[in-house]
């Protein structure tokens, strides 16, 4: 089967021709950087099978970072057999430039000027049929979003002859590219890259050959001056307000997704309350601590509206989790009507589905966040953040380009991970590598609704989209001071340029998001089922069987396994406030911090499957009252459990919550960092992640006791950074002393000025 390799400049349309080819669900995101790696897929629609690689953004064949060596390295490397080249025509002069190099190597190409649908819209023109004259090879105009040009593309590619030579267009002649002495075009390139002076000049005639022969062939319509991207920017990258804008964008997302208040219109606390709820309205009841509603009209009513009105991403949430509780409540009716034995219904009620349906209950907030996420990188917005941050992060030691991986980490920390390759600096890779699981990915927004929800059921404040903010917030200031201790010592470098080209704001095509978001489903789903439900399973088996391989029952469970071993780690967390202060069921949360190192999101699936043995204990489980508002949200009736039995303050779920969103990520995403990282530094990356998050940890619970511990931490952060800083010159001035010393034996130099420098001395 032919291989044929989608290339071109970042941001050109690549993943989404690729995706329009062969039906993938690539990430298509309108900024540079999105694809860092190989993809490949199948196009079906011809007369024969032919295999599409999407290759990582490469602006030309000198690559800078590890994505486009990645790039460089297949089409020098023969691997497809025919190139096809994706040339954005709304950036003709500025794609073209790799187009001329491409045709210096001996792979054929073929030339897709993709977005001609906004060229035409523009009013611009593209004289193709003289462009395909010029560059000697089939150009076809395509629009990858809307499906033009697409099938007479691959036509011609089909068509084009397997054997090419390579040739150089140069000063608006063809001629042919003289051979190396192996008559390879690669060590021609590699010998233009050693020497500068050649390589400036061939690239100075290329830009003269594009501005003097295929510039011209693009007319311009008269315009305003200021388009509308331009308009826009003013505002959304303005020096003062495009910060404040863009955390409140970052909150009117949280709040859409996370609150049971829509925009306060029923106040912002339990007190303040004016609307009423179903009980106070007569439609429910309330029968130890649950919510008995009068008929199943009055349930559905209750997804929507119960003494407040609930955002789009809860009213997901309760939708789903009603039809999972119906389920969960028939299967164990059925078990119990049909004379099961009460281990096996508590395995599959407590252990399968009170694990699994847990954490697929937030399956709904987690896909209305991504979407969200994935509307400001399609308009183009999250580039201009990039843009807008690198000010900033220049003082921290990181580069614009650096927020690109990291805005991921709220996606997921694999792909962000992935991502870090755009970054051409190794010491900023490392340190970005190191702070993208503080942006809290999907699997971690199960903790924060939660033991959010069950944190506000205990104080009686009824908002726990502002508690999840506050902990992203959180997030994203550890990741910047430990950024700026990190560049400031241990990874201390100079700060990469950051040049990047803002691309045009455009809608996002429905299309795309939506198949964006079923692989997102897809794949969440298949780890429930997979990781999850093994974790589940090994949880409730542990807390059912003593070391002796005795079935115990849920009265005895603090004689399990899973207690025994809880109760060894937990005094370990005695300083973070859900260590050995807690109560005899304390170990819980122990066990679930070290379940969540596997996957985040066993850290509520944990606390499902053990809700229920704790409850038949008679623990003293409904010492909370959890609202109405906050009822419906899965996990917060368990948390709240928790909570009761254990007697944790709400600086001590403050502070669970803080470690298990810094501490070590899930094994897939530390499988993904120890890959991008240079050897030998995932160990100390597996250090930094544990000292950072039981720092954390510890901080937010003595200042959540004790508020005057702040200007202890105040201090002993600044004493720490101040004698890092200098033991880090000491060992630079030591490192230097040393270099002069070895360069003496060698020379006979005395050392008095660096080096021998012929003086005699």
């Amino acid at each position: 089967m032919k291989t044929f390799a989608l290339c071109g400049n970042p941001n050109c349309g690549k993943t989404t021709l690729f995706n329009a080819l062969t039906g993938s669900t690539a990430h298509v995101g309108n900024w540079p950087g999105v694809t860092v790696d190989k993809r490949e897929g199948t196009y079906k629609k011809g007369k024969e099978p032919l295999g599409i690689m999407d290759l990582p953004g490469i602006y030309s064949l000198s690559p800078y970072t590890p994505e486009e060596k990645i790039a460089r390295d297949y089409i020098l490397g023969g691997g497809a057999d025919c190139i096809i080249n994706i040339v954005d025509a709304t950036n003709l002069e500025r794609n073209l430039y790799l187009t001329l190099q491409l045709l210096e190597t001996d792979v054929p190409v073929v030339v897709a000027l993709n977005m001609m649908d906004e060229v035409e819209k523009s009013g611009d023109k593209v004289d193709v049929a003289a462009l395909e004259r010029e560059l000697g090879v089939p150009v076809v105009a395509v629009s990858a979003t809307k499906g033009r040009g697409i099938k007479e593309l691959m036509e011609r590619a089909a068509a084009v002859k397997a054997e090419r030579k390579g040739v150089c267009l140069l000063a608006g002649e063809l001629t042919q590219k003289r051979g190396t002495e192996d008559g390879s075009a690669h060590n021609e390139i590699a010998a233009c890259d050693e020497n500068a002076d050649t390589e400036a000049k061939l690239a100075a005639d290329r830009y003269d050959f594009i501005s003097s022969r295929l510039a011209p062939l693009k007319t311009k319509a008269k315009r305003e001056k200021l388009t509308k991207s331009d308009k826009i920017d003013k505002v959304l990258t303005h020096r003062v307000w495009a910060i404040p804008l863009f955390a409140l964008a970052l909150f009117l997302i949280f709040h859409l997704t996370f609150s049971e208040n829509l925009f306060y219109l029923n106040g912002f606390t339990e007190g303040q309350a004016w609307m009423p709820s179903l009980v106070e309205l007569g439609l429910a009841a309330e029968e130890n601590g649950e919510i008995i509603y009068n008929n199943f009209g009055v349930e559905i009513l209750a997804i929507f509206y119960d003494g407040a009105v609930f955002s789009p991403g809860v009213i997901l949430t309760n939708f789903l989790n009603l039809f999972l509780n119906h389920i969960s409540s028939g299967v164990v009716t059925l078990m119990e009507n049909g004379g099961a034995a009460a281990w096996a219904t508590g395995f599959v009620g407590d252990g399968v589905l009170g694990g699994i349906f847990a954490v697929l209950g937030f399956l709904p907030q987690i896909l209305v966040l991504f979407m969200f996420f994935s509307l400001l990188e399609d308009t183009g917005y999250m580039a201009r953040i990039a843009f807008v941050l690198d000010r900033l992060f220049r003082k921290f030691g990181l580069s614009g380009r650096a927020f690109m991986p990291m805005i991921m980490g709220f996606g997921c920390s694999v792909p962000a991970a992935i991502n870090t390759r755009t970054l051409a600096d190794e010491r900023e890779r490392t340190a970005t590598l190191r702070v993208i699981p503080f942006f809290s990915c999907g699997a971690k927004l199960p903790i924060l609704l939660a033991c959010g929800g069950a944190l506000c059921a205990k104080i009686g404040f009824g908002n726990a989209d502002l508690i999840t903010y506050s902990m992203y917030l959180l997030g994203i200031a550890v990741a910047i001071v430990s950024v700026l201790v990190m560049r400031g010592t241990t990874l201390k470098g100079e700060t990469p340029p950051f040049i990047m080209e803002l691309p045009a704001y455009r809608l996002p095509k429905f299309k795309n998001l939506m198949l964006h978001l079923w692989d997102k489903t897809k794949h969440f789903v298949k780890k429930a089922f997979t990781v999850i439900f093994a974790s589940t399973v090994i949880i409730w088996l542990a807390s059912h069987l003593s070391f002796s391989w005795k079935y115990l029952e849920d009265e005895a469970m603090n004689n399990s396994i899973l207690a025994q071993i809880g109760s060894f780690i937990q005094p370990l967390f005695t300083p973070l406030g859900f260590g050995s202060q807690l109560g005899e069921f304390g170990w819980v949360f122990a066990v679930a911090a070290i379940t969540g190192l596997i996957a985040k999101e066993n850290v509520i699936a944990t606390f499902g499957t053990l809700a229920g043995c704790i409850a038949a204990l008679g623990a003293n489980v409904g010492g909370i009252f959890v609202p109405d508002t906050l009822a419906g949200v899965e996990g917060v009736t368990d948390a709240a459990a928790m909570i009761s039995a254990t007697g944790i303050t709400g600086a001590g779920i403050i502070a669970f919550i803080a470690f298990n969103m810094t501490t070590i990520p899930c094994f897939a995403a530390c499988a993904a960092t120890k890959g991008e990282l240079p050897k030998g530094k995932f160990k100390f990356t597996l250090l930094f992640w544990i000292v950072t998050s039981y720092t954390v940890g510890a901080a937010v619970y003595t200042m959540g006791n004790w508020w005057w511990s702040a200007f202890i931490w105040a201090a002993a952060v600044g004493v720490a950074i101040t004698l890092i800083v200098l033991a880090n010159k000491g060992i630079l001035r030591f490192k230097r002393a040393g270099a002069r010393r070895n360069k003496s034996k060698k020379t006979g130099c005395g050392g008095c000025c660096g080096g021998c420098s012929g003086c005699g001395k």
